[in-house]
């Protein structure tokens, strides 16, 4: 049983008439009589007395007509509620994420999103994940992808999407798969200079008692691919970062079972959580 065989049915069961609701439902009138037939099979009834001159409903008919009224009624009304909330849900909303967020978190939430609201206009800002907190905080974007850490801003709320492992990336050519082939003599590290990585990969480098020797810091994870690729040294980022670089052939990668992995989450101002753009979004979580 379906809404279009209960819209059959009900216009049926007024007219009384196959030839008269088959041409005001744009149907043949054998569909109109096969849908009728289906659902007098599901409901094990005649719902229609038929003879050459009329038709009847029965009492079985009498029945599902109160049931269709009911919930084509309903069903109009939850199609009107929708309709209103998607019209309402219209305008700009700015997002910051990082490059890589940008394509291995985003398009699915987005992709529901814009679906459900083709109105709205998504401004997209990529960037070092280090500063994604900032970026709300300073109202420079309504909602941002961050990671969550023991100093996450209070004012924002953090509603979680991920948990990415960290790993430890090296240029392919030093062909190292364990942590204890490192030689912490000669090798460079490249540090994140900001954000979640920096206190992540200091305290796993201090409970190690490492004391690297710093090649560089810098702003991103995408900039850490790309100097540990360029034979720099090596450095720790999120594994996706890695797998969906370009430069994946290039990089060599060492497991770390025992470092904090990154909490991934969509935050926005707690204040403004409940505005309908930002709602709706976070909605598709």
């Amino acid at each position: 049983m379906d809404i279009r065989s209960l819209q059959q049915f009900q216009h049926l069961a007024t007219s009384l008439h196959f030839g008269k609701t088959a041409e005001a439902l744009y149907v043949s009138p054998s569909t109109l009589s096969r849908a009728i037939q289906r659902l007098e099979e599901e409901c094990g009834a005649p719902l229609f007395v038929r003879d050459n001159r009329k038709v009847k409903l029965t009492a079985a008919g009498s029945r599902l007509l109160d049931f269709s009224q009911q919930t084509l009624t309903a069903w109009q009304q939850v199609k009107s509620e929708i309709q209103q909330h998607r019209q309402e849900i219209a305008g700009e909303l700015s997002l910051f994420c990082s490059v890589t967020a940008s394509y291995s978190h985003l398009p699915a939430l987005l992709e529901r999103f814009r679906h459900l609201y083709p109105q709205v206009e998504i401004k997209l800002t990529t960037g070092d994940p280090g500063v994604s907190t900032d970026k709300v905080l300073t109202d420079k974007a309504d909602m941002a992808i961050a990671v969550d850490a023991p100093d996450f801003p209070p004012e924002l709320a953090f509603h979680h999407l991920d948990t990415l492992p960290l790993v430890m990336i090296c240029p392919a050519s030093m062909r190292l798969t364990q942590v204890e082939q490192v030689d912490w003599r000669t090798v460079s590290m490249v540090l994140p200079d900001s954000g979640p990585s920096k206190r992540i990969v200091h305290h796993w480098l201090t409970e190690h008692g490492i004391r690297p020797n710093v090649y560089a810091t810098v702003g991103g994870h995408e900039a850490i691919v790309s100097m540990v690729a360029l034979g720099c040294g090596i450095g720790i980022v999120p594994r996706p970062v890695v797998e969906q670089s370009i430069l994946a052939d290039k990089i060599g990668i060492i497991p770390l079972s025992d470092i904090e992995p990154f909490k991934l989450g969509l935050c926005c101002l707690k204040e403004r959580a409940s505005e309908p753009l930002i709602k709706a979004l976070l909605e598709q979580i």
